[in-house]
């Protein structure tokens, strides 16, 4: 395929038209939250070589009055915490509550848990019922099991009679995937998307738009992680990193969601402690309501990166901070130094593999992890409005998000047996100065502090991009996991010789070298001309600690090649 010199894109013909879907929006979230996605920028002409632009960092301004927003919702009534605040009373008075009030199972008046596991199926499975034979269907559906046996419930919302992921194809309308509760103890999450639930139900503020669009709401992916009131799956396992291994059922039922379903975009949701360790190593709180991170991570397409930029991670900073929350970038602080650190680049997240998969994702971490039920309506209108303004992008960049994929698609599958390939790259380590707030009168208290930013990355390790990878008949595994993934492979139904470079490890060291093997009938060719290339080649080689090698999903370096030429190999028929 030859390559473009110049590749732009045009608005979406549908963008007034979806601005003005977003005006019934205007009374839950404000006017210029509302609009500030109708003016998100268009990508800029693509001409090989140049670099990307670098992300600016996100606007932080003080705490806004929100008294005037009004919603459908249920007046605020006076705040009566359950609990001591955490910290000073000064500085709850930097996150007053919204002037809406938010209503699930776990926000009832007088509760102090959250919705359980029993009461958030029963709310799905009654809006699924409530719709059933309507023109608009919002469906429950199994997404797969926990360790322990519990339900991954989903819903899925759509005009439309069919809920199968050929019906939504057969729509037309791009569909958003939001995964909330990754993390046992995330709160916010899974009570926002409830409310993002009932308000696509009918009569419901979010309603109309599935006229544009379809959506897949996870409310909680990790439900044995709540109910043990722990961060991790049953067996220890951190579900956000587990997206490329797939070692959890947890990880597989998300993986088989967006394969089947195939999402234009995918919203991660999540939730940042408030307290610490930044107040023991900074002497500080965290100040903004939300940090918000794109999908980013070695081999990511370039057009895929600006589109989560301009399409998504710019209209959602500037809808936050228009409603008066402050914003900054997801990061976690060191419990052992005055150190700072975005997400790793590994292809190991759901929204870093996402990107990788050539889906424009974003993971979106609400305040208060460590706050218990302190601040919660707040909290889950910080989610609420970045999520909903995701939904109202998705819909007007719907013909972009089109044209773009589809020219990633084809781009990637074209590079193979050519160019470099990132193996392993690192992020940038620089200074920065962080907003945070004094623990004692809330007054803003800037920090000094070592940056380890995700979006600027160094590449440390690159081969030539092979033709495709070559697995022994005893990587089942492995094969198993790379098609969860999408990734198409293929077996060898007769044996054939095949030019590739085997892997050596020699004190430490990878090395590659040159040599012929037969490939043997019941044997693996996984061809890097497909879309799916480079999630393959994150799986696949062997360096870094995430591959499957490394993780022993393969058993041992024999059992994988490079394979360096085309190859005439004979395949089984797939069924």
């Amino acid at each position: 395929m030859t390559r473009p010199s110049s590749f732009a894109f045009s608005s979406s013909q549908d963008g007034s038209q979806a601005c003005g879907i977003r005006m019934q929006w205007l009374s839950a979230l404000g006017a210029a939250a509302v609009l500030a996605g109708c003016s998100s920028t268009a990508l800029p002409p693509w001409v090989p070589g140049v670099p990307t632009a670098r992300a600016p960092s996100p606007a932080v301004t003080p705490v806004a009055d929100t008294t005037q927003q009004t919603a459908r919702t249920t007046p605020v009534a006076p705040n009566t915490a359950l609990e001591a605040l955490p910290y000073a009373g000064e500085v709850a008075v930097r996150f007053p509550d919204p002037s809406v009030r938010y209503q699930t199972p776990g926000l009832e008046n007088g509760r102090r848990s959250f919705t359980t596991n029993v009461e958030l199926n029963a709310l799905l499975q009654k809006l699924s019922t409530d719709t059933l034979g309507q023109p608009v269907r919002l469906a429950q559906i199994n997404a797969g099991t926990s360790q322990q046996g519990q339900s991954i419930s989903a819903l899925v919302a759509t005009q439309g009679e069919g809920v199968n992921p050929g019906a939504l194809d057969e729509t037309g309308r791009p569909t958003l995937l939001i995964v909330a509760g990754q993390q046992g103890t995330d709160a916010a999450p899974t009570e926002a998307v409830l409310v993002l639930a009932k308000e696509l139900a009918s009569g419901g503020l979010l309603h109309p738009l599935l006229a544009k669009s379809n959506v897949i709401l996870v409310p909680r992916a990790n439900p044995d992680g709540f109910d043990n009131s722990t961060s991790a799956t049953a067996n220890g396992t951190a579900l956000t990193e587990d997206h490329l291994l797939l070692q959890t059922p947890e990880a597989r039922a998300l993986a088989k969601l967006v394969r089947d379903y195939r999402p234009s975009v995918v919203i991660d949701a999540q939730e940042f402690p408030a307290i610490q360790p930044t107040l023991a190593q900074f002497g500080a709180l965290r100040a903004e309501d939300a940090g918000l991170q794109y999908g980013y991570s070695p081999n990511v397409h370039e057009f895929i990166a600006k589109a989560e930029r301009e399409w998504l991670y710019r209209p959602v900073t500037a809808s936050l901070t228009q409603a008066g929350q402050r914003v900054d970038w997801a990061y976690s602080a060191s419990s052992s130094d005055k150190t700072l650190r975005m997400a790793s680049p590994a292809p190991t997240s759901l929204h870093n593999l996402s990107a990788l998969k050539n889906i424009p994702s974003l993971n979106v971490q609400s305040r208060g992890a460590d706050l218990q039920r302190t601040h919660i309506q707040r909290r889950v209108h910080t989610l609420v409005t970045a999520l909903s303004t995701a939904l109202n992008d998705t819909i007007t960049r719907s013909a972009d998000l089109n044209k773009v994929q589809s020219f990633v698609a084809r781009d990637v599958a074209s590079h193979a047996c050519s160019g470099q390939l990132a193996v392993a790259a690192q992020a940038l380590q620089t200074q920065r100065e962080v907003p945070m707030l004094n623990p004692q009168t809330g007054a803003d208290q800037p920090v000094r502090a070592t940056w380890i930013s995700a979006t600027e990355l160094r590449t440390t390790l690159q081969r030539p991009r092979a033709c495709g990878y070559w697995l022994s008949a005893q990587s089942e595994p492995a094969v198993e996991r790379l098609r969860l993934l999408g990734v198409q492979v293929q077996r060898v139904a007769e044996q054939a010789p095949v030019l590739s470079d085997g892997y050596t490890r020699t004190d430490g060291k990878m090395t590659v070298s040159r040599n012929a093997i037969d490939a043997t009938p019941g044997s693996y060719y996984i061809s890097l001309n497909q879309s799916q290339a480079n999630v393959a080649a994150a799986a696949l080689e062997p360096d870094t600690p995430y591959s499957y090698v490394s993780q022993g999903v393969i058993p041992s370096l024999g059992d994988l090649a490079r394979v360096m030429a085309p190859t005439s190999l004979v395949f089984e028929e797939e069924d």
